[in-house]
């Protein structure tokens, strides 16, 4: 890898992609957040338009409800010709209006949708890419080391629809199974309930019930863009609204290392539905 790429947001899939792509001096990062750089071996920087100067790629990944206003502080720094890679889990309307500040700098603004978690696959997370220019954005992505890149259309917006109604089920299976699972503690029934399904849904449970606990707060923020995406289509978000208050309920109990097993979680959650 041979060119300077700009990280704006250094959380889980920032960090994990540095440290996986051995980017090190090559890549400069910025986070509103205090952040250990060193240990990724990315040139850490102090404000967002030293992150910006010079680069010729840069990879958004912040939080859902920040995703806008990162875009439009970056277009008011980012030189013509920039290649924008907007990851973040928002709304194709949300999408399309960060694509209106970034081109209208003269940047170039990809639509990227990370269509699963970014460990263990790290650089072949599968990537969907929709844009006039997603073919060519595709290109530097394969360069910066990327693997699993699909184009999925010429419409910005296009990847992010793909991403937002994939999480109607992914994101609100697990709520609905931390739903079922408090409840089934506090009634004193829960290895009855599990043993009741077919297959291993205890393991399936524990899985979906710490990345709650550890990501509810992000998850909730992707959410709120999915009923966003439903209403934009005349789909009224019933579901989906429950699942925003279910993601941010568990992520907002500051559970961040989540005791090991299903049992241990649950003692931990086991008031936060009610």
């Amino acid at each position: 890898m041979t060119q300077t790429l700009t990280l704006i947001g250094f959380g889980e899939a920032g960090s994990t992609f540095a440290r996986a792509a051995g980017w090190e001096d090559d890549a400069r990062a910025f986070d509103i957040r205090p952040v250990d750089f060193d240990a990724a071996a990315v040139r850490g920087c102090a404000s967002l338009a030293d992150a910006l100067a010079g680069t010729p790629s840069v990879i958004s990944v912040v939080t859902a409800d920040n995703a806008l206003s990162v875009a439009q502080d970056a277009a008011a720094l980012i030189a013509p010709g920039t290649f924008f890679f907007d990851m973040n889990s928002v709304a194709p309307g949300t999408k399309r209006a960060a694509a209106a500040a970034i081109g209208a700098a003269g940047a170039v603004y990809i639509d990227v949708a990370v269509m699963a978690p970014v460990n263990p696959s790290r650089l072949a997370t599968p990537l969907l890419l929709s844009g006039p220019d997603a073919e060519t954005g595709g290109a530097v992505l394969a360069a910066l080391g990327f693997t699993n890149l699909r184009i999925v259309g010429d419409d910005v917006g296009r990847a992010s629809t793909i991403k937002m109604l994939r999480s109607v089920m992914v994101k609100g299976v697990e709520a609905l199974t931390a739903e079922c699972l408090i409840a089934c503690e506090c009634a004193g029934v829960t290895d009855e309930v599990l043993g009741s399904f077919e297959g291993d849904w205890a393991t399936g449970a524990d899985y979906r019930i710490d990345r709650m606990l550890v990501h509810g707060g992000r998850r909730a923020a992707e959410m709120a863009e999915v009923v966003k995406t439903l209403a934009a289509l005349g789909i009224e978000p019933l579901m989906t609204r429950g699942t925003v208050a279910r993601q941010a309920q568990l992520g907002g109990l500051g559970i961040a290392a989540p005791p090991a097993g299903l049992e241990a979680k649950l003692a931990k959650v086991r008031n936060a539905g009610q």
